[in-house]
C-alpha cells in the first residue's frame, strides 16, 4: 500500500488497537478478536516477544483484509525488520529521525510520537504527516488534545494513552485524527485466558463509539461528556 493508501485507511477505520501480549499466541489470538470486533487495523509493539516474528505471522493470515503495522519502533534496525516482516506502518512512543528516515526509504507511514508543541514542531519539520501525541490521557485527555490543536488546526494528530470507548466521542470532538487503545481494549487478563469475547466486545463498542462521534460532529450534535 502507498502511504497515502494507509492514512486513508486509518481515517476510516478511526481506531489504532495497540497489541501488547506476553507471547506470539496471546498476540494472535488478540489480533483475531479485535478483527472479529470490527477493526481492520492493528498495531503490534516490539515489547510483544518475537515481535517482527508475530508481525510476519500476522501479515500471512491477515494483510488481505487487516492494516497491519509496528509500534515502539525506536531505532532504524527495528523499522527495517518490521517493514520486511509485513508492517505497512510504523509507530514510535517518540521522534527518530532514523525511524522517519527508513521508512521514507521504504515508502511506508511513520508516524512519530510527540507530546507538547514544541515535540510536534519538530515532527512536522521532519516531514510527519500523522503523529501520536502520548501519553494523552495522563496530561488531560481530550481537553489537552483541544488545547494542542488550537495553534495546529491543520495537524492530524492521534491521541494515545487513556483512551476507550466512555471518551472516545470527547477526543473526536477535540479533533482527533483517530484513536490509540491499547489496554482498554486489549485487556491482559481476558487475552490470558482466552476470553477472546471480552476483546471482541470492546472493539465492537469502540466501533460504535466512533461512528456515532462523526454522525454527531457531522450533524452539529452535542457530544457526550464521561464521568
Amino acid at each position: 500500500m502507498t502511504i497515502d493508501e494507509v492514512i486513508r485507511r486509518i481515517e476510516e477505520v478511526g481506531i489504532i488497537p495497540v497489541v501488547r501480549a506476553a507471547s506470539v499466541e496471546e498476540a494472535t489470538r488478540a489480533v483475531e478478536a479485535i478483527c472479529a470486533g470490527g477493526i481492520p487495523v492493528v498495531e503490534i509493539t516490539m515489547t510483544v516477544p518475537n515481535a517482527v516474528s508475530v508481525i510476519r505471522e500476522v501479515a500471512k493470515q491477515h494483510a488481505a483484509t487487516t492494516l497491519i503495522g509496528a509500534g515502539t519502533v525506536t531505532t532504524a534496525e527495528q523499522a527495517e525488520s518490521c517493514i520486511r516482516a509485513g508492517a505497512e506502518f510504523l509507530v514510535s512512543p517518540g521522534l527518530s529521525a532514523h525511524v522517519l528516515s527508513a521508512a521514507r526509504a521504504a515508502g511506508k507511514l511513520a508516524i512519530p510520537g510527540a507530546l507538547t508543541p514544541t515535540e510536534l514542531m519538530n515532527a512536522h519539520e521532519h516531514g510527519a504527516r500523522l503523529v501520536k501525541i502520548f501519553p494523552c490521557g495522563n496530561v488531560g485527555g481530550p481537553k489537552y488534545l483541544r488545547s494542542l490543536k488550537a495553534p495546529f488546526p491543520k495537524a492530524e494528530l492521534i491521541p494515545t494513552g487513556g483512551v476507550n470507548a466512555a471518551n472516545a466521542a470527547e477526543f473526536i470532538a477535540a479533533g482527533a485524527f483517530a484513536l490509540g487503545v491499547g489496554a482498554d481494549l486489549v485487556d491482559a487478563v481476558a487475552l490470558r485466558e482466552g476470553n477472546l469475547e471480552k476483546i471482541s466486545a470492546a472493539a465492537q463498542e469502540l466501533v460504535q463509539a466512533v461512528i456515532s462521534a462523526r454522525a454527531a460532529l457531522r450533524e452539529k450534535k452535542p457530544i457526550p461528556v464521561s464521568r
